[in-house]
Order: C-alpha cells, then structure tokens, then sequence
C-alpha cells in the first residue's frame, strides 16, 4: 500500500463487502466490562432484528478483548467513513 489514497476500485471493493456483511451495528461486549458473566462476544443488529453473536477466537484461545472492539467499531462505522470519503471527493 505505497500510495496513501484509497483507490476507487478499493472504496468499491470495501462498499462491497460492508453491503454484503451482516448489518450494523455491532457491538462488543465483554465479560466483566459490559456484563457479570459468560463469554465476550460481538453483538450483530438492533434490538428487534439482532442476528447471531460473534465469537472471536485465535489458536491459543478467546481473542484480545480490545480486538472485539476494533472489528464491531470497523463494521459499524464502515459504511459511514465510506460515505463520508465519496462525500469528500465528491463522488
């Protein structure tokens, strides 16, 4: 990634798959931060449309808390910074 611009057919690429995922918002929700007990998970939907919850592992086990964070804050926020950056160019 030497040039520091997302191209055209990058934002094109990235509107795909925001389109194509599960809708937002996703939310973290973590074990001892958002609730008592159980596993941290990403919660996909909104209340009254919610889909199955996400559960992110790696070959050692449960994923870094903060990564849940990054990965619901990227799919929730996607679609918006992809508008926002058509908006910018104007196109």
């Amino acid at each position: 990634m030497d040039d520091q611009r997302l191209s055209g057919e990058t934002l094109s690429w990235l509107e795909d798959l925001s389109q194509r995922g599960d809708p937002p918002p996703w939310v973290a929700s973590w074990e001892g931060r958002d609730h008592l007990s159980g596993d941290s998970f990403i919660m996909v939907g909104r209340d009254g449309d919610r889909r199955e919850d996400i559960y992110v592992t790696r070959d050692s086990g449960p994923a870094v808390l903060a990564d849940l964070d990054v990965i619901a804050a990227a799919r929730t926020y996607l679609p918006l910074l992809l508008a926002e950056i058509r908006r910018l160019r104007g196109s």
